[in-house]
This record gives structure tokens, sequence and C-alpha cells, in this order.
């Protein structure tokens, strides 16, 4: 009675002077929202705390403002809010062959996922990562999943994310505080089991306001989830319901700690045919509904849809594919609003596409027209997927220097670099001087120098090219390779051997040299692609050579001895041996 009757007597003093909010009224308010929280013990004590805090400072305070919000953020969350959904295999399998075609490893793997859901009742979040070029689909897909589970769908973009802050939230004495946007999210759904999608991973960087990648590592480890602290709340969130999905495009620039806590899903690209299905089902029908066209305005044919695939786009999504799309519909839209006629319909064939898209922006096959010396073709794997890369050497009369062009990593120069000393420790078996890099000069180039070009993958190119060019016999024109290569000549395993294959089946090439280790990853590549190509396998530098160059008989001039079987200090004297080796 005491308490009540010295409460009322706060709001009369109040009220004289003119203080018509009661600054007991939001305490209350939020003594009666906590009562309607399931929370932990010890979260309990600590928001109650503050309400008792709250009732304390006078509402004219700048710490008024402060703990309010606190108190208002922690009671927003749901902390036990979890959206149910009925779980159905089947239906969920369906939802997602409906909005993609094709990504049957993802798709198997969050069936799986589903299954398991069903037979037990709680299951550690997994957190999968979808690694694959853009434009395949990595967050549509997110979405699709959310939508096969029923779930509420939040996504983060991480790009050029360069603050802790932005994860974990900034501390309460700072002006402007607010938690990390994880708890921001996670409030604007109003459930605690979302699927959860952080994008473009791989482009988050670093300065001194932190390391957000290191941020992360908590957010994305089952082990550590469930009591997950942002800055901002200074207690234990459980994370551990959300269904976390990250997209990158490349792996490399994912720091090792934060590659450990995820599940790598690669999503290598498209084939023609699966390009096909994707803009006949999905891209065509979207985009005649964009731009206001109706399915009979407009067809295309498949030799026109194989044409824009082929020569106006160049990629391992479908990107571009549905940029060209949409150009022909709002031609088409064009000539219908200036013709006056709404229904007239419009057939695009291989002939009349120029006059949509103009002249074709890429040449369909990248192999030379015949095989020439000191050019070889070789695969490399970007962050756009698999591409050709033509490698090129010429020999001039010189001083023993080494020009390296083409705006080349650190890997490819100590690549190129390699293969010239696997060449000169073997000269006298390819019929050399010891000391025939002194008069000349050799220049080594990748075309398409605007485009920087590394990786561990072009060792064996390069010294194909190199020997190719001193020895003065051609190159397979219809033949790609990718493999490193050591000093002694052994060719070493690669990454990314289905976006390689890919690629070198978009450029016509059907016979291509890979290490031997790399045969197991032949398994991943889809059959269509190997019924079309010739996979040659290799373990040293002589067997690549004699496959790759045109000559006559390349077991004589190649011979599968090792350097030091040769007596190298009698056979560089000897100039027969020289002659008779280049015969």
């Amino acid at each position: 009675q005491k308490e009540y009757y010295l409460n009322e007597q706060i709001k009369a003093i109040n009220k004289e002077m003119g203080h018509e909010d009661d600054p007991g009224a939001d305490a209350a308010e939020f003594e009666k929202r906590l009562e309607e929280k399931h929370m932990s013990d010890e979260c309990r004590e600590k928001t109650s705390r503050e309400i008792k805090k709250l009732r304390q400072i006078p509402p004219s305070s700048a710490e008024y403002t402060v703990v309010r919000n606190y108190v208002e953020w922690i009671l927003d969350l749901p902390w036990d809010v979890y959206k149910e959904s009925e779980l159905d295999i089947t239906q969920a399998e369906t939802i997602l062959n409906e909005d993609h075609y094709g990504l049957d490893k993802p798709k198997e793997r969050i069936l799986e996922y589903l299954a398991v859901q069903t037979l037990v009742e709680r299951i550690k979040g997994p957190i999968l990562c979808l690694v694959g070029p853009p434009g395949v689909g990595k967050t549509s897909l997110a979405k699709s999943i959310a939508r096969a589970m029923g779930r509420e769908f939040i996504r983060l973009s991480l790009g050029g994310v360069r603050d802790e802050a932005e994860i974990r939230g900034h501390r309460r004495t700072y002006v402007g505080a607010l938690p990390g946007k994880i708890i921001q999210s996670l409030k604007r759904v109003k459930c605690n089991n979302p699927v959860f999608c952080l994008d473009e991973v791989d482009k988050m960087s670093t300065d001194f306001r932190g390391d957000p990648s290191a941020a992360l590592l908590e957010v994305l480890d089952p082990e550590q989830n469930y009591a997950y602290s942002d800055h901002y709340l200074d207690m234990d969130y459980d994370l551990s319901k959300i269904f976390f999905i990250t997209t990158a495009n490349a792996l490399h620039t994912i720091p090792l700690p934060l590659q450990d806590r995820m599940e790598i899903i690669r999503i290598p690209g498209y084939l023609e045919t699966e390009k096909m299905q994707i803009g006949r089902r999905f891209l065509l029908p979207k985009n005649i509904s964009l731009h206001g066209l109706k399915e009979t305005n407009l067809s295309v044919s498949d030799n026109a849809m194989l044409e824009i695939i082929r020569r106006y786009t160049r990629e391992a999504g479908v990107r571009n594919l549905e940029r060209e799309l949409a150009s022909v519909c709002r031609k088409v839209a064009r000539k219908l609003v200036e013709g006056k006629d709404l229904d007239k319909s419009f057939a695009i064939t291989v002939q009349s596409l120029p006059s949509y898209l103009g002249i074709p922006k890429h040449r369909h096959g990248e192999m030379e027209a015949m095989p020439r010396v000191g050019v070889c073709t070789g695969l490399a794997y970007t962050e756009m997927g698999g591409e050709i890369l033509m490698v090129e050497a010429a020999i001039m009369p010189g001083s023993g220097k080494v020009e390296i062009t083409g705006k080349l990593g650190d890997v490819m120069q100590e690549s190129a670099k390699a293969a010239l000393s696997y060449l000169r420790s073997r000269s006298a078996l390819y019929g050399l001087r010891h000391d025939f890099h002194k008069e000349i000069d050799i220049h080594i180039h990748v075309p398409e120098g605007a485009t920087p070009k590394d990786g561990p993958s072009a060792g064996i190119t390069l010294a194909t090219t190199i020997i190719s060019a001193l020895l003065n016999i051609p190159v397979r024109n219809d033949l790609a390779m990718t493999g490193e290569i050591t000093l002694r000549g052994r060719v070493l395993p690669i990454g990314g051997l289905r976006e390689k294959l890919l690629a070198a089946h978009r450029g016509l090439l059907r016979t291509v040299i890979i290490p031997a280790e790399n045969e197991k990853d032949l398994k991943e590549v889809p059959e269509t692609i190997l019924k079309d190509m010739e996979i040659l396998t290799v373990e040293t530098m002589d067997e690549v050579l004699s496959k790759a160059l045109v000559c006559a008989d390349p077991e004589k001039v190649f011979c599968r001895m090792d350097v030091n079987d040769v007596p190298l200090a009698d056979t560089l004297l000897k100039e027969e041996f020289r002659v008779e080796r280049r015969h």
C-alpha cells in the first residue's frame, strides 16, 4: 500500500510539473511483456534489473533512452518463437525441381537434411556453402530451400563488409549502438528458425575496425552458436535452429577457419542442354511477363536459343542469357507499340537474330585452325567459371632473357620459371646444347593482357609451349591441357576439373590432357561431356609431350629416361648426338 501511495504521489507531482508522460508506464509495460517471454533465468534476471534501473532514471536523462532502447531490443527478439512447418519430402523435392533445373547435388543434400529432421526432434543447423560462378542460381536456390521447408527467408549481403560490429554489434556505451545484422534480422522476421542466406561471404575484407570473417566463426560454428553472444545484448542467444546458407564465387578468399565450419557444395555451371532448358522453361516466360507481352507475341526457335547461348553469351551461369532474352523482348515490345497491333506475333529464328541482338559477340569454338609452333591451349578456373587460356612463346636471338607478359599472377610466373628449369635440365635429351639459353631470348605471352590470370595449373601448358617453340614442333590444335609441373617433370593434380572440362566442351576442344591423380574427379563430370571428349591421363611431362606435339614418332624424340640416367658431361661434348637427336 505504501509503494502504491508513493507512486500515485509521483504521478500527481509530474502532472503538476507538466510531465504528462509517466516514467513508470514504460517500466510497467516492459515488466508485463517480460512475464510473457520464455528465456533463460540469467537473461530474465538481467532484463529485470535493467527495467528496475529504468524506473529510477528521469525520462529527460540521456541514459533513460539508452536503457529503454536496450530493454526494447531484448523484448522484441523471438526468444522462443519457431515457425512450425510440416515437412513433406516429396513436396519439397517438387518445389526444388520447379524452381531450378539441374543442381542435383545441392538438392540431394537439402532433401537429406529434411529427411533427418523428420526423424529427430532437434538437429544442429547445418551450414552449407554454395560455391560457383555468378549467375548459376546460388541465392535463388537458398530462397527455394526456404519455400520447400516452409520457413522465413533472410538474405544478408556481406560484400564489402569491413566492420566487425556489422556482425557482432556495438558495445552499449557507444552513441547510436545497435546489435549486429544477425540479431537485427531475427527481430525483423519474428521467428528463431529461418533460412538465413549469407551472400558473398568471400567478398568480406579487413581493416582497422576488425575482421568480420573472424566474427562469423561463432555464428557459423554448430558447437558454439547455441550460446551466441552479441556485443550489444551481452547475453547468450540461441542460433542453433537457424539453417545457415552461405554463397561464394571462390574458396581461396575465404579464411580456412571459416571454411572449416561449412560444408562446401560446388555449383560448377551449366551445359548447353541445361541452358536451353533453363532459357525455355524459366527465363523466356519470365521476361515475356515482365515486359508486358503475351505468350503469343513472341516465340524463339531452338536453333535461335542455341545461337544466343553460343555466340552472344560466354559464361558458366545464365545471367547474360537472361539479359539477351530481355533485349529481344524489349525490341518486340517497341514494334508492337509502334505498329499499334498488340496481338501480332514475332518468331525469332537464327536468320532474324542479328536484327534483334546485333552482330555476334563471341566466336563459337576456340581452337586454332591448324597446329602451330609455340601455341598451346590451356584451361583455367576463375571466379567466372572455367576458361580457355591460349599460351604463346616466341624465340629470338638475345642474351638469355625471359619475358613473361599477360598480367600473370605470382603462381603462374613461378610455373613458367619451373617449366624453363625443367627444360634446361633435360636439354641433352631434347638435342639442345647445355648453354642454349644464353644465345636466345624467350617471350611467353598469355593473350587478353587486361584480364588477371593466376593459379597452380598452367605448368604443363607453359612447358609444352616453350619446348614446342625451341624444337620447332607444332602442338595439336584440337587439344587442351591442365596440370602443374615439378622440376623433375612430374605432373601434379589440379582443382576445378569439372569447370575446366565444361570450358573445353564449350570451345569445341574434344581432347583434354589431365593429371593421372585427377582421374577420380571424372565421376563428378556429366556423362554427356565424357561421351563427347577424349580424356588423356598423364603422370610425367614426357607423356604430355608425346601426346601433344605433332611429329612422326614422339616416342623416339621424348624418351622416358630420368635426367639423372644421362651422362651429361659426355653427351654435351658430342656434336653428332645433338644433330642425331634433332633428326
